[in-house]
């Protein structure tokens, strides 16, 4: 220990001598690890953490699937199910006591927000997210309430008073943790309800989303607050199930009891009565999943970028490492003299070794808190590009344990990397050397090692350019795809009349006043009203079937308005579009777009046609054809859709009114004949004027609603040029510094040729031939392994599998014009020199 302190010692001392060294070799390993920490902060946090929760280990998911939101069971070809009904959930609960406890919660709440406001405040009612979940749901994860209680089984009964737990956030940020909030009534979808506690502190909910839970409810209290009729639908799916199994259960007799259950569960459904839904029947099963980390919905929605990021980011560490073992090579032979003086004075050659070893890993480790800062500011960027506009993302920016543990094992292992090679060298230095007066030379250049590193900080930062190209090349192709639609003045207000206190009944008038109001405020030109819009991550679908035809397809569905179409750009190329006429008791008909025409009539003209569902298909008669707009991904291929007025339901559809969820709309897009940017202020008082509770969800411009469907190619094609800049930065340092070391080193030699009579222009191309071949041979190894790199990232592109002439080319040339920049300011220099003054300091 007492060596150790004295190595430490004696390094800080070296490196405060050369403070230019110390403080670029600091500034490129904060670069490197800071960048790999701040993307590990989102590994961990995404991938790899669990939840804040007692003994995640002891859960497990019963799914493995992230199936949203609401759905009928059906009989799946593949079998596997990952949501549930609420009875096939009892069911599972009363079956299988191997679990401890086993919670249901909404599997898609994030779609399906709530009004909130306080009993007895002037406050506007406030849309936020709401999670339905069992009266276990706590227990299940084994928390604590920060204040107040959480739920009980007794809360989650039909008969019992409507509570309320509220998310620890919330309470922070909208009611400054006023204690009074506990026991106080609130409003939520215009009911009263009681919040009995606040959640702890920390804990997010069941899964990781952008938007976690403000309230948790209790899944019973779901009928009366949000007016849904499937909760206790034995043919609906809507739950998640999580549960946490007792010690010493042995998982593989636990998923063969779960499924026997399930199975018998859907034993007696209309779709398994069939022989060949027996036949699919035996086929039904649940896969077990660990839910300790939780629902994995942002897992599956990230993972491969990460997992790509992570390899880049190691990338750009190796070839920071590069450069420095670059630096120290130099320093070390600077240091020759006194390496052979220790030598000569005794000094072992493992004890030299372990001293320069002791500066390199300082130097990593010193490196390695200043990345901890890097790496903090530059998480804050990753959250801005991978979560735009979100405020509540439940990762935390603040390095971690793990992100501090993982910055540290980076820097021992750069320090250990990058330094081993420089410390043999120096240490080989002879004893005779240091009687040595001058350094009398003809070097051919710079060593053989700092060379290879030159050509592989070459050939790395070509495969890191090209991959930016790739995904740049990605990101344009996808936003320059003709939409067949028009954003110019546009704007998207998402709403939600069911959450307002509307019944299906009283939706007609509704809409109809919403209209009126919007059309009435100088410069609105149409006001487009439907369940969901363009570009935005939403779909709902049907089995549509038509007369004659033996086969039914799925085809997505929108009802809307008559001013729908104009107001978000569609083209109606045949028939008509829906018109005023188009009323609830007027004839059922419906729009359908090209694609719909040539999956289901082969293309032949659909006018008059009639569809519907695959039970009864003559519901609508078909009035129009719209052209093919992109909805959900423009990656959608063949994407069928048919539009249907608003208020129509299917004629053959006999169940009350109340329980068709369709009617309701969950967004309006307006246009306007120029821009507003007041719109969204007129749009929060137009709507509370109708009514307080009609609270604005989300409000958007149309080009920011479609920017959106591209955030993470965004976020990855920004990242990728980022690190493929960074690394070009460093490999461009790194061939000046060999160059310039070269002709420090040949000083003499130049002298001597241009002593002889040699043109200052053969000079230049004597110092730039060296810089080119090292450039070349980077790009002969580059070229090849990023041609074959591009096969491990091609799923994440979109209709690229390969890299094409025009991407291969620009990263050529910026690695070759960077080369030159490298080259040519030490090659000046050499032609600059002066022979007389070079051979007297000779």
């Amino acid at each position: 220990m007492t060596t150790l302190l004295q190595d430490i010692r004696y390094a800080l001392r070296q490196l405060g001598k050369t403070p230019g060294f110390t403080i670029t070799v600091l500034l490129t390993l904060a670069l490197g690890i800071g960048a790999n920490a701040a993307i590990f902060t989102l590994v961990n946090s995404v991938l790899l953490k669990s939840l804040p929760v007692a003994d995640p280990k002891m859960l497990w998911r019963l799914g493995d699937k992230n199936d949203c939101c609401v759905g009928q069971n059906g009989a799946r070809e593949n079998g596997d199910y990952s949501y549930f009904a609420t009875d096939t959930w009892e069911q599972l609960r009363k079956n299988v006591p191997e679990f401890e406890e086993l919670a249901a919660m909404q599997s898609g709440f994030t779609y399906r927000p709530v009004t909130a406001r306080r009993d007895g405040t002037q406050t506007q009612s406030r849309s936020v997210m709401g999670e339905f979940v069992s009266g276990n749901y706590f227990r299940t994860f084994g928390i604590r309430p920060q204040a107040g209680r959480l739920f009980v089984d007794s809360d989650d009964t039909k008969s019992a008073p409507m509570t309320a737990v509220m998310s620890y956030d919330t309470w922070q940020h909208e009611f400054a943790g006023d204690a009074s909030v506990i026991g106080s009534t609130f409003w939520i979808n215009t009911k009263a309800v009681t919040v009995v506690g606040i959640a702890p502190r920390g804990f997010y909910g069941d899964r990781l989303t952008s938007t976690p839970p403000d309230y948790y409810l209790p899944i019973e209290t779901m009928t009366v607050l949000a007016s849904v009729p499937y909760v206790h639908d034995i043919e609906t799916s809507w739950i998640y199930m999580v549960g946490r199994v007792k010690p010493g259960t042995a998982m593989g007799p636990l998923q063969e009891k779960v499924n026997a259950v399930l199975r018998q569960a859907y034993a007696g459904r209309k779709d398994f009565t069939t022989q060949h839904g027996k036949t699919l029947l035996a086929k039904a099963h649940v896969t077990l999943t660990p839910g300790g980390a939780g629902i994995s919905n942002m897992q599956e929605q990230y993972g491969d970028h990460l997992h790509l990021l992570m390899w880049i980011a190691g990338l750009v560490l190796l070839i920071a490492c590069a450069n420095i073992a670059n630096l120290l090579l130099v320093r070390g032979m600077g240091r020759k003299t006194e390496m052979s003086l220790r030598t000569a004075l005794g000094a072992m050659r493992g004890r030299i070794i372990r001293q320069l070893l002791t500066e390199s890993v300082l130097l990593a480790c010193m490196g390695g808190l200043v990345g901890l800062v890097v790496a903090y500011a530059g998480t804050h960027m990753l959250l801005m590009l991978a979560f735009p506009g979100a405020e509540n993302v439940p990762i935390d920016a603040s390095p971690s344990l793990e992100v501090i543990g993982f910055a540290f094992g980076v820097s021992l292992l750069t320090g250990i990397s990058f330094g081993v090679a420089p410390a043999w060298i120096a240490a080989q230095a002879q004893p005779v050397d240091a009687l040595r007066s001058g350094t009398r030379s003809t070097t051919s250049g710079a060593s053989l090692l700092q060379r290879t590193l030159v050509v592989l900080q070459a050939a790395l930062s070509l495969i890191l350019l090209v991959g930016a190209g790739l995904f740049s090349q990605n990101l344009n192709k996808l936003q320059s795809m003709d939409l067949k639609l028009n954003s110019k003045n546009r704007y998207m207000v998402h709403i939600n009349p069911q959450a307002a206190g509307y019944a299906q009944t009283q939706l007609e008038a509704l809409y109809r006043t919403m209209e009126e109001r919007f059309h009435a405020v100088p410069g609105i030109l149409k006001v487009g009203i439907s369940n969901y819009t363009p570009m935005e991550d939403n779909n709902w679908s049907n089995e549509v079937g038509v007369p004659g035809a033996p086969k039914t397809y799925s085809a997505s569905f929108i009802k809307a308005n008559s001013d729908y179409f104009d107001s978000v750009g569609t083209r109606v190329l045949m028939g008509r579009g829906i018109g005023l006429q188009d009323t609830s008791t007027a004839p059922a008909v419906t729009v359908v777009n090209q694609a719909f025409v040539k999956i289901f009539f082969n293309g032949n003209n659909p006018i008059g046609r009639r569809i519907g569902s695959p039970d009864s298909r003559e519901d609508f008669e078909v009035v129009g054809v719209v052209e093919d707009t992109a909805y959900t991904d423009v990656r959608w291929k063949d994407h069928s859709m048919y539009f249907v007025p608003i208020m129509q339901r299917y004629p053959s559809d006999k169940g009350p009114i109340e329980k068709d969820m369709s009617l309701y709309a969950g967004a309006m897009v307006i246009q306007t004949e120029r821009p507003m940017s007041d719109m969204e202020a007129i749009a929060r008082r137009t709507l509370a004027a109708i009514n307080p509770n009609l609270t604005v969800v989300k409000f958007q411009t149309f080009d920011e609603q479609i920017a959106d469907r591209f955030t993470e190619e965004r976020m990855i094609a920004r990242l990728t040029s980022l690190f493929g800049g960074l690394a070009l930065l460093l490999a461009t340092i790194g061939l000046y510094g060999v160059t310039s070391y070269t002709v420090a080193r040949r000083t003499p030699e130049i002298g001597i040729r241009m002593a002889l009579g040699a043109e200052r222009a053969g000079v230049i191309a004597m110092v730039m031939r060296g810089a080119v071949i090292q450039t070349v041979l980077g790009l002969a190894i580059g070229i090849p392994v990023a041609l074959f790199c591009v096969r491990f990232v091609k799923t994440q592109l979109y209709e690229i599998t390969s890299a094409n002439t025009s991407v291969m080319a620009v990263a050529v040339l910026t690695l070759a014009v960077a080369a030159c920049v490298a080259g040519i300011i030490p090659a000046r220099r050499a032609a600059s020199i002066d022979p007389a003054r070079a051979l007297r300091n000779e």
